[in-house]
């Protein structure tokens, strides 16, 4: 199953969620909190069509997000002078592990189990 390890690079401004150093920890199609530091629904808001992009095994460069292996993608808050908080960076990286079955080659996630 792929996994997407998802790294806060910089904040620009101020965050009240991240440190630079969090990570966002993503297995098939949920968010792994036990290996996860924090989620912001702002952030995610940004993430997510990366997230199922990546996941599907588009490259990082096919999708204008970065030159090599890894993504690199920010959070909508534009931060000062516009609002009180700030932007967030983040690096992404597509961890695939060839030994499982991803949940839409799966029985279950076919619905024809």
């Amino acid at each position: 199953m792929e996994r997407l390890e998802i790294k806060v690079i910089e904040i620009r401004g101020r965050c009240p969620v991240f440190n630079v150093g969090d990570r966002i920890t993503i297995e098939g199609p949920r968010i792994d909190l036990e290996n996860t530091d924090a989620v912001c629904t702002h952030a995610f808001a940004s993430l997510l069509p990366y997230i199922v992009a990546l996941r599907k095994g588009i490259k990082p460069s096919e999708l204008g997000l970065g030159r090599g292996e890894k993504a690199y993608v920010q959070c909508l808050d534009p931060g000062p002078p516009y609002t009180d908080g700030g932007t967030v960076i983040f690096e992404i990286t597509v961890i695939r592990d060839e030994t499982a079955e991803g949940v839409e080659n799966s029985p279950e996630g076919s619905g024809r189990g």
